[in-house]
């Protein structure tokens, strides 16, 4: 089931699931208006977003909108790096949410806004190849869990990949953190051997840092579906 206009700008489903779950969208509006308050970090494409509560998206799919901007700005001219800028924008978006239906939504959702969006800009569609690693990084960035147990549907523990593109000729690292261990809160002057920073923090002050619960080859950005 594909979200449609209408019923992205609608704020209830139902009474039942308002009752059940507390799911109450916010209006296009007001996310617009609390994602000007963090313009310039809506603007970077390596900037990271976590939505704990994404519901069909409907706060990622500004978010994605303001990223593909920029990418278009930039990288318009080549499509190489258009496609890899994309890529990193998808990347770097990350979504909780409780109800199944909601999480398939919401990665459709980003996918046609995706896609709309490439053939918009470069007036061609996105390759075959393109289209099956966006279409993976959403599945590995929309989690169906509970942010509050940090817990995925099938009880194991909600796990982020941080998707690390190392410079313009389409590699990426990949290393898998359990949520729970990316909010402990222990604090290190300078990181141990073996030890890496928050994923989500980009501040210059002491982070946390956290061990991967996996580390993958550094590859090429097209083939990352292939080592999952």
């Amino acid at each position: 089931m594909t979200v449609t206009n209408d019923e992205q700008e609608r704020q209830v489903v139902s009474r039942q699931r308002v009752a059940d779950h507390g799911e109450v969208y916010t209006a296009k509006r007001e996310v617009n208006a609390m994602l000007d308050l963090v313009k310039e970090e809506t603007e970077r494409i390596d900037s990271r977003f976590l939505e704990p509560a994404c519901g069909t998206g409907n706060f990622l799919v500004e978010i994605l909108s303001r990223k593909m901007e920029v990418v278009r700005r930039r990288f318009a001219r080549n499509r190489f790096e258009y496609d890899l800028a994309s890529a990193q924008a998808i990347s770097s978006i990350y979504g909780i949410e409780l109800l199944p239906d909601n999480v398939a939504n919401c990665r459709e959702r980003l996918l046609l806004q995706y896609l709309d969006t490439y053939r918009q800009h470069l007036g061609t569609d996105a390759s075959a190849e393109q289209h099956r690693c966006i279409r993976f990084l959403l599945e590995k960035n929309i989690l169906c869990g509970d942010a509050l147990t940090m817990l995925q549907q099938d009880g194991t523990p909600i796990t982020f990949c941080e998707w690390t593109f190392i410079g313009m000729d389409g590699k990426v690292k990949r290393r898998d953190f359990e949520l729970a261990e990316l909010l402990r809160n222990v604090e290190f002057d300078k990181p141990k051997p073996g030890e890496y920073g928050n994923l989500f923090s980009d501040l210059d002050e002491p982070v946390f840092v956290h061990r991967p619960k996996r580390e993958y080859p550094l590859t090429d950005y097209l083939k990352l579906p292939d080592y999952e």
